[in-house]
């Protein structure tokens, strides 16, 4: 019980908490992006999977409690311990420009971090929801079915990134979601005791590497609508 109050209490305790639900949704990134660039195999192929996880609620209803719980102790971590640092340093730094680095990090995870959530409500409510107010395109996605009378997913991305002002706000989202990620697997790594001078090279190169796979992974899909290469 001292443990679990300790991780909500001290310093050490929520950056290890930031660090595990920031892993964790990396993770979650990662398989939603290889889940979703199924729509280059074919309309069978996601739709297919849709279909799965439409209908597995055992399996989609403890990973959305759990990814939420995520969410909620990631934002709550970093709103506290930014709280935290701003109380241990009220006047502020001079003359001292690693704390001014140190400072901006923080000001640009907590600023990206904002608009990566904003695009989150907009992608659950583009996609998941599938409100029509929010798509662009005048189509009620829901309306959507395949031959075989399953949730036309593939038909859904395609209309849903043919609007150039949903396609761009998504690429605009995962560019400021590959930059918190790169900055935060970094800070993960850190946080969890990991990185040391013999391995912080290969961590960075591998947070670099890494977002900027997720990156050109899920832009290549609003691109290819665009570009007509899916249809």
């Amino acid at each position: 019980m001292n443990l679990i109050t300790g991780l909500f209490k001290t310093s050490i305790g929520k950056k290890f908490i930031m660090a595990v639900t920031g892993g964790g949704l990396f993770l979650f990134v990662i398989g939603h992006m290889l889940g979703n660039l199924q729509i280059f195999l074919g309309p069978e192929h996601i739709n297919a999977y849709g279909h799965f996880l439409q209908h597995s609620p055992e399996i989609l209803w403890p990973a959305r409690i759990g990814l939420l719980a995520f969410v909620v102790l990631h934002i709550w971590s970093a709103i506290a311990l930014s709280r935290e640092n701003q109380a241990a340093r009220p006047v502020g730094y001079r003359n001292s420009p690693a704390p001014v680095a140190a400072s901006y990090q923080s000001r640009v995870m907590a600023m990206t971090g904002l608009i990566v959530a904003s695009f989150i409500i907009y992608h659950l409510l583009h996609f998941t929801a599938q409100t029509e107010a929010v798509n662009f395109t005048g189509y009620d996605f829901k309306h959507f079915s395949d031959h075989r009378a399953r949730h036309d997913v593939y038909h859904m991305m395609v209309v849903g990134f043919s609007s150039k002002l949903a396609s761009s706000f998504y690429i605009l989202g995962m560019a400021l979601l590959c930059l918190h990620l790169n900055h935060g697997v970094n800070a993960m790594f850190q946080s969890l005791g990991l990185k040391n001078a013999a391995y912080a090279k290969l961590i960075e190169r591998f947070a670099l590497i890494s977002s900027g796979v997720i990156f050109v992974g899920n832009c290549s899909i609003p691109l290819a609508v665009l570009a007509g290469l899916l249809k």
